[in-house]
């Protein structure tokens, strides 16, 4: 059992989401920054889509009842453990009683707690992610509390040699940002000239930013014929364009439709450079191709498949450094 002397500005269970049932109006939710949380995991040595904590900004203070193994990754939230300082991308044994305290990011905005075994919350449609706009999934539907007590399931690895990610595998966090964009489904409804803009231009993150989306400013983008559509589907990395011109990035709690029109959809694997942008950050947009999305797909999936290998045998612990690359 894990209890929860802070709980930081924003931690909530996240897994890999609640796909399936958009339909009937609930977003996906799960990780914002998928590739750090899935890295998590590999490092804590759990199956892929295990819970963990996500912590936004400000971290927690965690005390383990039992004897665990535990591993951080994504934004560096200064961990310390026994008085130790601890790097994002590290997997290590926490003995009962011992508690492990992150003081805040000084790179990045959202960091990952997995433990092995999984944080044993119950499911809800599958996940156990959090939605809390709605009030499900995770602990009560909630962010966590102080005295809050988390459960963790059954761990099925033993080795409880410290891992570490190699330099190149760790996810860098911080500064500019930028993401590649497939245009469409609806930028026919934006003129020349704002199609030129949004991908030539510059952005900044404004503090209108949550699990939701993503209000950026920056240069307005016109529309040919006013910025109201019909509603329709609304998909995590979906830009729509209101009246002001300014764009919003959708992310994982993002609403299923909506009535502005999007000029872009950014794809999956670029999302978590966005949840880790920062007030002021700048952001840029690229246009790619379906088959560049689906290249840079497999090239993530390749990314944690390579980390995962590395782990593969009891004992093996991996050092930061160079590597010789694997196919």
């Amino acid at each position: 059992m894990i209890t929860v002397l802070r709980p930081g500005l924003l931690t909530t269970v996240q897994d890999a989401g609640r796909p399936g049932y958009r339909a009937f109006g609930l977003p996906v939710a799960g990780a914002m920054d998928r590739l750090s949380y899935a890295l998590a995991n590999v490092l804590a040595g759990n199956p892929p889509g295990t819970a963990a904590l996500e912590m936004t900004l400000l971290g927690g203070t965690f005390r383990f009842e039992r004897d665990a193994y535990a591993a951080v990754c994504g934004a560096d939230m200064q961990a310390i453990v026994g008085g130790r300082p601890v790097e994002p991308g590290s997997g290590f044994p926490v003995a009962a009683g011992g508690e492990l305290a992150f003081i805040g990011a000084r790179a990045g905005v959202r960091a990952y707690l997995a433990v092995r075994g999984g944080i044993e919350v119950p499911l809800v449609l599958g996940s156990r992610s959090t939605y809390v706009r709605a009030g499900i999934g995770g602990l009560e539907g909630r962010a966590l509390r102080t005295g809050d007590v988390l459960g963790v399931g059954r761990a099925r690895e033993k080795d409880l040699s410290p891992r570490v990610l190699p330099s190149e595998l760790v996810p860098k966090v911080g500064g500019e940002v930028s993401l590649r964009a497939i245009p469409g489904p609806q930028d026919e409804l934006f003129t020349t000239v704002g199609r030129a803009l949004f991908f030539g231009s510059e952005y900044r993150v404004t503090n209108r930013n949550d699990r939701m989306g993503y209000q950026l400013q920056g240069a307005a983008i016109p529309h040919v014929r006013g910025a109201d559509i019909v509603s329709d589907a609304l998909v995590p990395g979906a830009v729509q364009v209101p009246g002001s011109g300014t764009p919003i990035v959708m992310t994982a709690d993002a609403q299923t439709t909506g009535g502005y029109p999007k000029i872009a959809t950014v794809i999956g694997p670029d999302l978590w450079r966005l949840a880790q942008a920062r007030v002021g950050d700048v952001v840029r947009f690229e246009s790619c191709t379906v088959e560049e999305a689906v290249q840079a797909l497999r090239l993530e999936r390749r990314h944690i498949e390579h980390a995962r290998a590395l782990f593969a045998g009891a004992g093996r612990v991996a050092r930061r450094g160079p590597r010789r690359r694997t196919a």
